[in-house]
């Protein structure tokens, strides 16, 4: 092996690899990873050559091992890009290792991105590839490392800028000792036509891709949209909200929806209009909740020309500019009393009175009002007037709150990630799995709403090209409990950089280790004013153990 080509050390790969027993999740770095038996990566590749055909099948796996190349290949200059070229890529078969494909050792390689030259030669021990397919078939012809070479491709690819082909010229499935490839770019192969196919963009998993788009966009076609997109979900709780507004939306009825704040119930009106036959009308949306009292009887019904102080012309009101549309009333519950008993009238009798005038207007006005309090306990406080609420309570929807809709959350997270990347102007490759993740455990106390602040955030924080991750979303997210990888493969614990320096000043003061229990424990009694039971929660203990502590202490001091 060539002096140059021995690997830099592995401890910042390593500290990528991280398991969190608390979540069950592993990663690397922020991208999540699953520990596979090879027996069942075997059978997989036993199914697809049976199914397929063996030139599919390893169109297939090539493809998979070339996407797990190239987003390993980001994370070379994350880790390494203050050193050499040539260390920053052996961050690859570092990681390759690192992942149990093979023991990788570099022969030969020599690289030059900007004048797109590209050598390399490595040799496979242990190939767990190799090895299954040897199991299944026996000693073949042709080299059936797959997946492994679909992966250098990849890595190799995304570092040079062009299709780099790996090829083996000895394979441990041939009944060779070991494996050995051999890389430079495909149009240097006199052969590379051939294993470009691997690679085209017309592959089986790109033309079932492509199918599965003309299905959907056959639907799409077939089924009426939900309002130009607002409304996204296939969640039960969420279709059967969306069902009940599609089936009012063709009649007339007064629908009342409720529901958290937050959950999107104007965009539910503003759908329910959308596919009514009202849709050519205007849609009013009203928030009862921030009109003053005061004004707001004026807003909805309009005023006459001197009817109070300041009424120097007629003016119409909601009702009336809603005419031959959709009126949506939000938080209706605020309204006031006396706007209420007009309200009452208005859906009674179809007319409504300006403040000042005389005689009454006709209107035609389909009304949709939303809530999110207990009308019935608005009734029992006499905040609210029963007549109304049976008038307002004829058809009602309840919108169902985020965390009962968890299978909408990423749907949704993608959707509104498109729109805000439309929005502010900025390309980005998605959301990171560590990000959908913690979308996917949060609570969601804000709803749909809070949802949509945090994706623009997101895409607002992250960088230009890259991906939204975690800490774009929720910057103040505490880090969970996680465990890496010594050099022996024994899991070690991951500390936080704070946690990290204060350990390094607790060991590097020599202070014995009962005396800088003593410290804390005092300093916590101290922080809670001489409550044991606030200075056990400090601490993480329960009040029992925190009293044994402190008595052994005061035991221990007594003793001569």
């Amino acid at each position: 092996m060539e002096p140059h080509l021995n690997y830099p050390p592995d401890a910042d790969l390593r500290k990528l690899l991280r398991f969190e027993p608390d979540s069950g999740a592993i990663w690397l770095g922020e991208r999540r990873m699953v520990l596979l038996h090879t027996a069942a990566l075997s059978a997989l590749r036993r199914d697809l050559i049976t199914s397929v055909g063996t030139d599919h099948a390893r169109r297939l796996l090539t493809r998979m091992g070339y996407a797990s190349g190239l987003h390993d290949a980001g994370f070379a200059n994350k880790t390494r890009g203050d050193c050499s070229l040539e260390d920053m890529f052996l961050v690859g078969p570092q990681l390759h290792m690192l992942e149990g494909a093979a023991r990788v050792t570099p022969l030969h390689l020599k690289m030059d991105a900007a004048a797109g030259l590209f050598e390399g030669e490595f040799r496979w021990d242990d190939s767990w590839e190799a090895h299954a397919h040897r199991l299944a078939y026996g000693v073949v012809d042709e080299p059936a490392c797959w997946i492994l070479l679909g992966y250098a491709s990849g890595y190799t690819s995304a570092f040079m800028g062009k299709l780099i082909l790996f090829k083996e010229i000895r394979c441990g499935a041939c009944g060779d000792e070991h494996c050995h490839i051999v890389g430079k770019p495909i149009d240097e192969w006199p052969d590379g036509a051939a294993y470009g196919q691997y690679f085209e963009d017309d592959s089986l998993l790109d033309k079932m891709d492509a199918l599965s788009q003309q299905v959907q966009a056959l639907k799409t076609t077939l089924e009426p949209t939900t309002s130009g997109g607002m409304l996204v979900g296939n969640s039960p709780a969420f279709q059967q909200a969306h069902n009940l507004m599609q089936r009012a939306a063709q009649t007339q009825v007064t629908v009342l929806l409720t529901g958290e704040t937050g959950v999107g119930k104007e965009r539910f009106a503003r759908a329910l209009h959308a596919h009514s036959d009202r849709a050519a009308g205007p849609f009013v949306a009203v928030n009862c909740a921030a009109l003053p009292a005061e004004l707001i009887e004026a807003e909805l019904f309009g005023v006459e020309k001197g009817a109070y102080t300041g009424a120097h012309a007629a003016r119409a009101g909601r009702f009336e500019r809603a005419e031959g549309g959709t009126l949506f009333l939000d938080e209706v519950g605020d309204l006031p009393l006396a706007a209420q008993a007009k309200l009452l009238r208005v859906l009674q009798e179809g007319e409504i009175e300006r403040l000042g005038a005389e005689a009454t207007r006709k209107v035609n006005v389909r009304m949709v009002t939303a809530t999110n309090v207990d009308l019935e306990e608005a009734v029992a406080q006499g905040r609210f007037r029963r007549d109304l609420l049976y008038r307002l309570n004829v058809y009602p929807i309840r919108i169902p709150p985020l965390r009962e809709r968890s299978a909408d959350i990423e749907p949704l997270a993608r959707h509104l990630l498109a729109r805000f990347m439309a929005v502010h102007n900025k390309r980005l490759s998605g959301l990171g799995e560590r990000a959908l993740q913690a979308l996917m455990r949060h609570d969601w106390p804000g709803n749909v709403r809070e949802l949509e602040n945090l994706v623009e955030r997101g895409v607002i924080l992250a960088a230009q090209g890259g991906t939204v991750e975690l800490e774009h979303l929720f910057p103040n997210q505490p880090q969970e409990r996680q465990d890496s990888v010594d050099p022996q493969g024994r899991l070690a614990r991951v500390l936080p950089a704070q946690e990290s320096e204060l350990c390094e000043r607790i060991v590097g003061s020599g202070l014995p280790l009962e005396q800088l229990e003593a410290q804390v424990l005092a300093l916590a009694v101290e922080r809670s004013g001489g409550n044991l039971s606030g200075a056990a929660r400090l601490l993480g203990l329960t009040r029992p153990q925190l009293a044994y502590r402190l008595k052994r202490q005061q035991l221990d001091e007594e003793t001569p």
